[in-house]
């Protein structure tokens, strides 16, 4: 099929027009500064969030704490109290309170002085009105007060008419622009609708039976049906996926057009001799994904692949031999992580692995043995002025480090692959630096601990091909997960403690998780904040690492022996304190998320997560993925103090039902906006994706993915598809371009 239509003229491009130019510079400002909308286009890409039809009332039960709402209502009750007020001690003050309904649930407005005397006369019984205000509580009961509101009057046509139609649209608002005014700016615009430049192919819009894209932003601002709604979102999350993929595309054939060393490892080389020295065999997905990786290292352009996999299942290994596949070309292979912590881990791991062949230019170093090298910020001079010296001459083949290692001072002999542990905790400066450091691009892996579905990785990392590891090395024991509800029945807490001491009795160690460190005291700004009315009343448990370490070693862990780790400790003290850990020397670790990922110590068999319910899925998945690493099985216990009907501790059930962390991490979306998801892509830039379900679209996002290709190949440069170029221009802002550019 052909998508690429005939060359155009350079079109109109009215949608670009600044909204200051129609709506005046007051209300452009209000856009422009709370909702990020600056030209008529982002006026009409500003999609409504729900629609409400004539004569349906808000669920009012359902509404969020704290949260600028916009409510449609008809007003049940409305009575003027007056007060003796401070401010008018001779007169009275006035307080106006209305009462709205659904017909299911009520809720107060108040309106305090002056600005009682407009809504007294027109919020009168039976009114109905849309209410847009901040939801707080007053007496145990919900209210707005002082909410911004506009009548719907009539009940006939009149109201269809001034609210758009059949269904009323309820845009996503702000304190300062309410939904109705938003409306209002959007009718102004929408005749603009009909000068919008379709980003896609003709063919592609026929063939799938799509809207054209002005009937489409016609149809999602004034819908006369909800079948209006359904084929405008459906056009509109074309567009989205379409867009985003084309820009994904292009970054992927840019890479194809990039040279690159092949790098073939030699069959008996380093390679061999670290395989034939492993105490087990590979799996076989870990086979069958080092194979598409020695595939891509082969080629003259670079790789650019993600690896992800469950937690455990041998990625660090995985990469390990890819880096050897490399310094058996003659290459030298770099290791990103994003902590200390995890880079001092990585290269005990890797030189306790690798053995001998980890003494390059050692006695006692096997023939094909290379050194391995750690580089971070805190090493010493003599050490750093050697590693830099081992980096330069290529005396060292694989590289372990931080940040530390895209500093202008470090120099490779001839670079030839990066790794990227964490890819999302780097940013697109600091990875464009290192891959800048070869002789020619190095090829690219990068690898993800957490799980993450299918569509997230054809849209957060779509400009990589992706490499996934499903299966656990044989030996890996299953890790039972179990809520603690400490508020609800404490002595389940002490069963937890007790759980911990029989595991160290027994030979093992334990992990106590905390979600802060708890020496704020040293900081004056968060030493003047007093606890909440709430922490008080419950009179809740110290949740620090320091507090909680304290409290366990004078309490129910006393005896054993507890250490703490956490990120503001001194790298040495931090490496220390792991090295005992692992040797068996510490019996339990209290520590802050710093042990999240890569941290390996087979003999720790429980975890206790304070406060879970403050972690998110992924977050608690990976820090249960330290216990139940070696032989004996590992118990996972999340402790929290929520109460059960809330949807965090629905989440901790979720943890505690399954292993599965594809799964989890499709659980973990859902609970998610979408933009925190395409935020790590796109540079923290705002979320292109408006309607667009990165869970729910799946075949939409797939489908685009393959026409997104088709285009690209024909006409890498667009030239054909001027509708196409001005969506990407407006996708691809100057952080976003650079994200594309620079992979």
């Amino acid at each position: 099929m052909d998508l690429v239509p005939a060359l155009e003229e350079p079109p109109k491009q009215p949608l670009r027009q600044p909204l200051k130019s129609v709506l005046g510079p007051a209300t452009a400002k209000v856009m422009a500064e709370h909702l990020g909308l600056h030209t008529v286009g982002d006026l009409l890409h500003h999609y409504p969030r729900r629609y409400e039809e004539r004569g349906q009332l808000t669920h009012l039960a359902d509404l969020p704490m704290d949260e600028h709402v916009t409510v449609v209502a008809q007003v049940a009750d409305a009575r003027l109290h007056a007060f003796a007020s401070a401010k008018a001690p001779r007169g009275k003050g006035q307080r106006l309170e209305v009462t709205i309904t659904d017909g299911s649930g009520r809720l107060q407005l108040v309106f305090f002085g002056n600005g009682v005397h407009k809504p007294h006369k027109e919020l009168l019984p039976g009114t109905r009105a849309m209410f847009a205000g901040k939801v707080s509580v007053f007496n145990r009961r919900l209210q707005l007060a002082h909410p911004a509101y506009a009548l719907l009057r009539g009940d006939g046509e009149e109201a269809v008419e001034t609210w758009a139609g059949a269904l009323i649209p309820i845009y996503p608002a702000t304190a300062k622009l309410e939904s109705w005014k938003i409306a209002k700016a959007v009718q102004t615009v929408l005749p603009s609708a009909q000068d919008a430049l379709d980003p896609l192919p003709g063919n592609l819009r026929e063939g799938r039976g799509l809207l054209p894209l002005p009937e489409a932003l016609l149809k999602i601002h004034q819908p006369h049906t909800k079948a209006d709604i359904a084929d405008a979102r459906t056009r509109l999350k074309w567009d989205e996926a379409f867009v985003l993929q084309v820009a994904l595309a292009r970054r992927r054939y840019a890479d194809t057009q990039l040279p690159a060393v092949p790098r073939v490892p030699k069959p008996d080389g380093i390679l061999a001799a670290f395989d034939d020295r492993l105490p087990f065999s590979l799996t076989e997905g870990q086979r069958k994904v080092s194979g598409e990786i020695f595939a891509d290292l082969a080629t003259d352009h670079p790789m650019h692949r993600l690896l992800q996999g469950e937690v455990g299942s041998g990625k660090t290994l995985v990469a390990l031999r890819a880096m050897l596949a490399v310094v058996d070309a003659g290459g030298q292979a770099v290791m990103l992580a994003p902590t200390e912590v995890l880079a001092q881990q990585h290269h005990r791991s890797i030189t306790e692995m690798m053995g001998e062949l980890a003494e390059g230019g050692m006695l006692g170093g096997a023939e094909h043995a290379t050194k391995v090298v750690l580089l971070t910020g805190s090493m010493g001079t003599a050490a750093r002025r050697q590693a830099l010296l081992d980096l330069v001459t290529g005396e060292a083949g694989l590289v372990i480090g931080t940040h530390a290692l895209i500093e202008d001072k470090v120099q490779f002999h001839d670079l030839g692959l990066v790794v990227v542990d964490e890819q999302h905790r780097f940013g697109v400066e600091q990875r464009d630096a290192l891959r800048g450091k070869g002789r020619q691009p190095p090829h690219l892996l990068v690898m993800t601990a957490t799980p993450i579905p299918r569509t997230v990785a054809m849209t957060v990392f779509g400009d990589l091909e992706t490499s996934v590891l499903d299966q656990l090395p044989a030996g890996r024991s299953p890790i039972a997960s179990h809520v603690v509800p400490a508020a609800d029945k404490p002595h389940f807490l002490s069963r937890a403690w007790e759980r911990v001491r029989e595991e160290v009795a027994d030979g093992h160690q334990a992990y106590v998780v905390c979600p802060r460190i708890g020496d704020e005291e040293d900081d004056p700004k968060k030493a003047s904040r007093k606890k909440s009315p709430e922490d008080e009343a419950e009179k809740r448990p110290p949740l620090a690492v320091l507090d909680v370490a304290d409290d366990l070693g004078k309490g129910p862990l006393q005896g054993l022996r507890v250490e703490v780790l956490h990120g503001r400790m001194h790298p040495d003290d931090k490496d220390a304190v792991m090295r005992r850990f692992a040797a068996g020397e510490t019996d339990v670790l209290v520590a802050t998320t710093v042990i999240e990922v890569g941290v390996n110590v087979p003999n720790a068999t429980v975890m206790v997560i304070m406060d879970a319910d403050r972690f998110g899925v992924s977050q608690l998945h990976q820090l249960r993925g330290r216990v139940g690493r070696g032989s004996a099985p590992g118990l996972c216990l999340l402790v929290t103090e929520v109460p059960e009907a809330t949807a965090a501790r629905q989440r901790l059930g979720a943890v505690a039902s399954t292993l599965d962390g594809f799964e989890l991490s499709r659980i973990d979306l859902e609970q998610r906006r979408e933009g925190d998801v395409l935020g790590q892509a796109q540079s923290g830039a705002r979320s292109s994706l408006r309607v667009l379900a990165v869970i729910e679209d799946e075949e939409v996002i797939a489908e685009a993915r393959q026409e997104a290709t088709t285009v690209v190949a024909a006409d890498p440069g667009l030239q054909r598809l001027p509708g196409l170029r001005t969506a990407l221009d407006a996708l691809l802002d100057e952080e976003r371009e650079q994200y594309l550019e620079k992979g």
